[in-house]
């Protein structure tokens, strides 16, 4: 009876995860920043090496001299909602008394690389924002 009752606790309790861990996981899934555009893309890399670094762009074009440009264009939205529920003593009645608070955020960020004739980055720029 005690090993059925622990292996019950067990599998109970694997399945619960808290929202910090949900978080990582979420924010590890999307490895383009403004810290990957600033210390791993440099002038005269190949596209080969982009591509390993950020993934595939979303847009790919050329200039007026047919050389290729592309753009990483992503959009994140961070939701945090936290609630409470505890119980109130009163001298005649008790009762459930519950609260909670929640912000949503946006965030942006756009990479744009312009390569040569040769397809080696001659330049980037990168705009982040936060609202």
């Amino acid at each position: 009876m005690k090993a059925v009752l622990t292996l019950i606790t067990a599998l109970s309790l694997g399945g619960c995860v808290s929202a910090a861990h949900h978080a990582e996981q979420v924010q590890a899934n999307s490895n383009i920043s403004v810290g990957v555009a600033q210390k791993q893309i440099k002038v005269g890399m190949s596209g080969a090496d982009v591509l390993q670094v950020l993934g595939s762009p979303n847009m790919v074009s050329t200039d007026d001299q047919r050389r290729e440009v592309w753009v990483y264009d992503k959009v994140a939205t961070d939701r945090v909602q936290s609630s409470s529920t505890g119980w109130v003593f009163a001298v005649l009645a008790g009762g459930q008394m519950s609260s909670g608070a929640s912000s949503t955020s946006q965030r942006t960020l756009t990479i744009i690389i312009k390569f040569d004739e040769q397809n080696l980055v001659r330049d980037f720029a990168y705009h982040s924002s936060k609202f």
